[in-house]
């Protein structure tokens, strides 16, 4: 008999083997542009910097002084910066005000290159001025193409640190000392990384229109450089012995208490985990929507508007908060090590979610891992993380999704206790320090356990090999045979999957008459064989691989999902037709996928292709209907009842917004939707439009 077992979350199709995959990688390495590649390390350092920024609204622009101190790493006459491709820079000048030659690199216009009148001794300080200015909000001459890291408009601002809105060096691994001073128009509040003095009003000109410059100090050397501004106010919160900021927009603050709370208790569960923030009071603040879900800076937390909810997304916020640890105060080495912050900040928030909602709330976040780390997980392996764009959706896949698994791996490998010992160890080692990856894997060797008795011993060499540094995520395949014996039975078969160089061991679940029965197996290579022997008669089909799923593996319905968000990734660009593809591909795994159909129709009734879309959604109706995804039918029935409203069937509307009433179901407002299109009939100008995005 065969038996395909299945596992975790989120992302990608098909898993490549052995010449293919390399020469994949290969290829795939050659069509990245120049600034997903890792950029040289420039010769010169920053140590500290004195920004003044100007927020532009009327025009939606920057412009900046940044004078910075940098210290040689290397003998060299050319510091090499990394400045936001659209900032234009009037003049670079040295300590003493004379100006200095300088250009865009042709290759990689993220970096500027600045010559100095003669070569810089290692050691050696240089203080060299940068005068810029320019729109920062384009996705497309974003450092990473289709993310905005940037932006600033008539309502509200943000300047995160990758959108290089300032001259970097070694992002992300470099700290520094720094000085900033934002100013913005007085009706705006200034949030950002650093301790902020009282504002200073800056008198109106003959125009009218005063503003307001915020000042913030950091004296110890981090990452800093991100800010947010807007009509935003700040809500002091006291829990668990801790004082947080929350900044909200006046009218949600409301939901600051909740945020505080909650915040407060996840930073005290981290502070027990891995050991305590040097400065655990944390300032949390909402984010205008058009960038990251959110972002983690030192001692600041930003929301996108959109996901800042009255209940707020513990997992969001779970994710954030370990970035304090992991990106915060252990930064990673070099760009290809940002496994060791981001992944890892992605598990501490599987950590959070098991402490609070025991081992289902663990699967509930593995699974999204998985599935993530499906939808893009050739697009490179881990440990060369620097050929993906910073924050895009293939990097979200291999470094945050695939890393948070591979983490998980590593846990069930090592034990709880020598786990969690590593992780207290790593952080107190590198606690204001940069860590590669050969450094955090030297301490995983340390806490090997001792070998068991019939199973070869944990190596994790081969470990690191398959799932940091190469492609491929394993597809199992089960054949087997049961014999009865003397001393109950006998299971012999072969376990098949398509990674050549594979090597781990695996639990094995035999349901039986009496009861479960649970063993390990080795897989090593492509095929391989065994024998189980059990006391009790294993039940049909009842043989399980990793049933507690502890292992990154695909399966057809985790392929399904994994196609079915990336269509939502590129729906959310708008980007429909693309959408539909993918979610084609969902259904041409499984034919009868509810919600492969309900977001097909969704994308539809955005192109307004109306009769095509009221066909995906009977189609949803019609279907598996997943008890995950319950929710696909009263939003089916929302979406024929809009459709029917705008070809001018009212009653048929009316059918179905009864329809959806009448199930209870309120996932994401759904039955506030029915009340208001009962009442009224939907009309493409009726003011928002809601997406599901459960």
């Amino acid at each position: 008999m065969l038996v395909s077992t299945e596992r975790s979350p989120w992302y990608k199709l098909c898993s490549l083997a052995g010449a293919a995959a390399i020469a994949l990688g290969l290829l795939a390495v050659a069509a990245k542009p120049a600034e997903a590649q890792q950029l040289r390390p420039s010769p010169f350092l920053a140590v500290h910097y004195d920004v003044d920024a100007a927020l532009h609204t009327t025009d939606q622009t920057l412009s900046a002084r940044a004078r910075v101190e940098f210290v040689a790493k290397e003998a060299s006459r050319t510091v090499v910066v990394e400045l936001h491709r659209d900032l234009k820079v009037a003049s670079v000048t040295s300590s003493d005000g004379k100006p200095l030659a300088f250009e865009r690199d042709p290759d990689s216009p993220l970096k500027l290159n600045v010559t100095l009148p003669q070569a810089a001794e290692v050691g050696k300080h240089e203080t060299i001025e940068f005068n810029y200015s320019g729109p920062v909000d384009n996705e497309e001459d974003s450092p990473t193409k289709g993310v905005r890291f940037a932006s600033i408009g008539p309502a509200s601002a943000y300047l995160l640190l990758p959108a290089r809105w300032f001259p970097l060096t070694d992002y992300p691994s470099n700290r520094y000392t720094a000085i900033f001073k934002i100013t913005a128009p007085e009706s705006f509040a200034v949030v950002g990384t650093g301790k902020s003095g009282a504002p200073s009003l800056v008198p109106s000109g003959p125009s009218g229109g005063g503003h307001v410059v915020y000042t913030f100090r950091c004296d110890n050397p981090v990452p800093a450089g991100t800010f947010v501004a807007g009509s935003i106010q700040l809500a002091p919160i006291k829990a668990q012995g801790l004082d947080i900021s929350v900044y909200t927009p006046p009218a949600q603050a409301s939901t600051a208490a909740a945020y505080g709370q909650l915040l407060a208790r996840i930073i005290e569960s981290y502070s027990a985990e891995f050991g305590p923030l040097h400065d655990p009071n944390l300032t949390i603040a909402q984010m205008p929507d058009g960038s990251l879900e959110g972002f983690s800076a030192p001692g600041l937390l930003l929301v996108s508007a959109r996901h800042w909810a009255a209940k707020p997304d513990n997992r969001l916020l779970a994710e954030l908060v370990a970035g304090q640890w992991w990106g915060d105060a252990v930064l990673p080495a070099r760009p290809s090590d940002v496994w060791i912050s981001d992944g890892l900040a992605r598990y501490s928030e599987a950590l959070y979610i098991e402490s609070e909602d025991a081992t289902a709330g663990l699967h509930r976040a593995l699974e999204d891992f998985a599935i993530g780390a499906l939808m893009y997980e050739d697009a490179a392996p881990v440990t060369q993380a620097q050929r993906l764009g910073m924050y895009s959706d293939q990097y979200r896949s291999v470094v945050v999704n695939k890393g948070a698994m591979v983490f998980h791996m590593l846990r069930a490998e090592l034990g709880d206790a020598a786990f969690h010992s590593l992780l207290q160890q790593f952080y107190s080692r590198y606690n204001g320090k940069s860590a590669s990856v050969d450094d955090f894997e030297k301490l995983a060797e340390a806490k090997l356990p001792p070998a068991t008795a019939g199973q070869p011993q944990v190596n994790l060499v081969a470990f690191f090999s398959q799932w940091l540094n190469s492609t491929g995520i394993p597809e199992f395949k089960l054949d087997y045979i049961v014999y009865r014996t003397p001393k109950g039975f006998k299971v012999v078969g072969k376990v098949t999957q398509d990674l050549e160089t594979f090597r781990m061991p695996i639990e094995v679940r035999v349901d039986t008459e009496g009861n479960p029965e649970f063993k390990s197996i080795n897989v090593v290579g492509t095929s391989s064989p065994f024998e189980i022997d059990t006391f009790g008669r294993p039940k049909p089909n009842g043989i399980t691989l990793d049933p507690n799923n502890n292992l990154l593996k695909s399966s057809p319905r985790l392929l399904v999902r994994a196609a079915v968000a990336r269509g939502e990734g590129l729906a959310e660009q708008g980007k429909y037709y693309e959408a539909i593809q993918e979610y084609q591909r969902a259904l041409d795994i499984q034919h009868n996928n509810s919600l492969a159909y309900f977001r097909m129709g969704e994308a539809m009734f955005y192109q307004k292709n109306l009769q095509a879309a009221a066909n995906a959604f009977r189609s949803a109706l019609d279907g598996d209907l997943d008890l995950g995804y319950k929710w696909v039918e009263v939003w089916s029935h929302l979406y024929l009842g809009k459709i029917f409203d705008l070809t001018g069937q009212r009653e048929r509307a009316i059918n179905e917004y009864s329809k959806a009433q009448q199930l209870g179901d309120d996932t994401g407002g759904a039955q506030a939707e029915a009340s208001r299109y009962l009442s009224q009939p939907y009309k493409t100008d009726a003011g928002s439009q809601s997406k599901p995005g459960y």
